[in-house]
C-alpha cells in the first residue's frame, strides 16, 4: 500500500452491501471499499489499512448512522474471537445475503445459465448448532487494549479459540453460544481446576506443556464426547485431569486422551486412548444410527444436515433400481442415508479411518448393498474402477472446499451419468466445476442451505443432468 493512502481516513462512507467472506461494502472516489464489522445502512468513517488500484479495505472507526438491520451482538466475544461475524445483522438479512452469494457465484465464475436460486432453506436454530467444538490451551491469552492500557497484571493462561490470524493468541471464552449440552461447563470447570492445580498451558511457540486442546463433541441423542490433547507425557497429571473428568461429569458417554508430543494439533496418526465410557458417540437420523468416533468426520450442524441431505436425496430422485456413486463419500453419512433408495451405493473417500467407519455405519443399520473404497478420488475414479462396478445412473459429490480435480471433473463427463447431485460448502469452487461439467450437463435446480447462522458460510445443492 502506498505512504499516500497508509491509514488514510474516509469520511461518512454509506454501506450497501454484503460481499464474500462476510465484508461488506461501500464506493469512495470510483474504488470499492471493503470494511469488516458493519451491516448495509450504517455510514462510517473508515480507515485504510490497504490499498490496491482498484479496491482498499480498511476498519469502522466511527458510526454516524447505524443500519436499520444492525442488531446487537449477543455474544461478550463478538469481534474478538472471530467465530461469529454476522451477530450483528438479523437472521432474515443473513439468508438472504446467503442466497445472494450463491447467485453471485454462479453467475460472475459460473457463467452457465441457470434457473431460479431456491429460497435458502434457514436453521431453525440459530444458537447452539454446532455438535463439534476445538478449543485451545495457551500460556499467552490475548489482552484487550483496555486491559493493556491500565497497568494491571493478569492471567495469562486462556482456554479458546484462536485471535483470527494470530496462531498464539487465544481469546479466553467465558460462554460460546455455538454449542449446547455440557460444552461450556466442561470447558470452565476444566479451566478452573488446572488453574487451581498449576498444571501447564500450552506454550505453541516453545512446544511446551501439558495441556493442549480440548475437543468436545455432542449428539442430538444426547450423548457426548470429550478428548483432551496433552502436549507432554506426565502419567501423574494426565490421570489427575482425566479423573476430575469423569468424576466431575459421569455423564460423558466416551471420555477420551490423547499424548501428542508434534509440532502440530493434528491427531489422525496417534492413539486414542478411552479413558471411560465408550470409543465413539452415536448420532441419529431417520432411524439410521451413525458411530462418531474421535477421527470420524460428521457434518457440525445435526439438524441442518438432516435438511442438507434430504435436499440431496430428494435431487437424486431413486426410484429403487439405481446405482449411486457417491464421491468424497467420508464417513459414508450421504451414501447409507440414500441406501434404501438405490439398488446400490458405491462411496469413495481420501481417508481410510473414515471408510473403515462408513463399513461400520452400513453394518450396524443392517444395510447391504453398499460398497466403500479408500484412496485419492483422481486415481481411484479411473478406467478399471469403471470396469469393475456398475456404471452409475446417479452420482452424489460432496468435495471439500478446494471442489473437485480436474482428472474427477473429466471422468464425470465420460462417465456421463444422467444426474450428478453436487453438494458444496464452497459455492465459488462448485461454480467453476459446474461450469466444466456444462459441457455435457446443464443446471436444473440450486438449492441453498444454511448451516451456520451468524457467520457468511453457506452450503448449497446443485442437480445437473445430461443434455440430450
Amino acid at each position: 500500500m502506498s505512504r499516500k493512502m497508509k491509514n488514510k481516513v474516509v469520511t461518512n462512507l454509506t454501506i450497501e452491501r454484503i460481499a464474500t467472506e462476510g465484508k461488506c461494502v461501500g464506493h469512495h472516489e470510483g474504488k470499492v471499499v471493503f470494511v469488516q464489522g458493519v451491516a448495509p445502512g450504517d455510514v462510517v468513517d473508515v480507515r485504510i489499512t490497504r490499498g490496491k488500484s482498484s479496491f482498499m479495505e480498511g476498519e469502522a472507526i466511527k458510526f454516524h448512522e447505524y443500519s436499520k438491520d444492525r442488531i446487537d451482538p449477543f455474544c461478550s466475544h463478538f469481534g474478538t474471537c472471530g467465530g461469529c461475524k454476522w451477530q450483528h445483522i438479523n437472521y432474515d438479512l443473513q439468508k438472504t445475503y446467503k442466497r445472494q452469494q450463491v447467485v453471485d457465484q454462479f453467475t460472475r465464475i459460473g457463467k452457465v445459465e441457470i434457473p431460479e436460486v431456491m429460497p435458502i432453506v434457514g436453521s431453525a436454530n440459530t444458537r447452539y448448532y454446532r455438535n463439534k467444538l476445538d478449543f485451545t490451551f495457551s500460556n499467552n491469552r490475548w489482552l484487550t487494549r483496555e486491559e493493556i492500557d491500565s497497568g494491571a497484571a493478569f492471567e495469562r493462561n486462556a482456554l479458546g479459540f484462536h485471535i483470527p490470524k494470530m496462531f498464539d493468541k487465544i481469546v479466553d471464552i467465558e460462554h460460546c453460544y455455538l454449542q449446547g449440552d455440557i460444552s461450556n461447563d466442561v470447558r470452565n470447570e476444566l479451566r478452573a481446576f488446572a488453574l487451581s492445580n498449576s498444571l501447564s498451558f500450552y506454550d505453541i511457540r516453545n512446544q511446551v506443556g501439558l495441556l493442549r486442546n480440548l475437543i468436545i463433541r455432542t449428539t442430538s441423542t444426547g450423548e457426548s464426547m470429550v478428548i483432551v490433547q496433552f502436549g507432554g507425557d506426565n502419567a501423574e497429571e494426565i490421570d489427575l485431569v482425566m479423573n476430575f473428568l469423569h468424576e466431575k461429569f459421569p455423564q460423558i458417554t466416551a471420555l477420551l486422551y490423547i499424548i501428542n508430543l508434534k509440532k502440530n494439533e493434528t491427531f489422525n496418526d496417534l492413539e486414542v486412548v478411552t479413558f471411560a465410557g465408550r470409543a465413539y458417540i452415536e448420532e441419529e437420523m431417520e432411524g439410521l444410527k451413525f458411530r462418531i468416533g474421535p477421527k470420524s468426520f460428521y457434518q457440525t450442524n445435526s439438524d441442518q444436515a438432516y435438511e442438507l441431505y434430504k435436499v440431496t436425496r430428494d435431487f437424486a430422485g431413486l426410484k429403487g433400481d439405481e446405482v449411486v456413486y457417491d464421491l468424497y463419500t467420508g464417513t459414508g453419512t450421504i451414501a447409507n442415508f440414500v441406501a434404501k433408495q438405490a439398488k446400490q451405493v458405491i462411496g469413495i473417500e481420501y481417508v481410510e479411518a473414515a471408510i473403515e467407519d462408513a463399513k461400520l455405519n452400513s453394518l450396524v443399520n443392517g444395510l447391504e448393498n453398499t460398497l466403500f473404497y479408500a484412496g485419492d478420488m483422481k486415481d481411484m475414479l479411473n478406467d478399471d474402477f469403471i470396469a469393475a462396478h456398475a456404471k452409475p445412473d446417479v452420482i452424489i459429490t460432496d468435495p471439500p472446499r478446494a471442489g473437485m480435480h480436474d482428472d474427477v471433473v473429466n471422468m464425470l463427463l465420460k462417465l456421463a451419468a444422467p444426474k450428478i447431485v453436487y453438494v458444496s460448502c464452497n459455492p465459488a469452487t462448485q461454480a467453476r466445476d459446474v461450469a466444466l461439467l456444462s459441457e455435457k450437463y446443464s443446471v436444473d435446480k440450486i438449492q441453498p442451505v444454511d448451516m451456520f447462522p451468524q457467520t457468511y458460510h453457506v452450503e448449497n445443492v446443485v442437480l445437473l443432468t445430461l443434455k440430450s
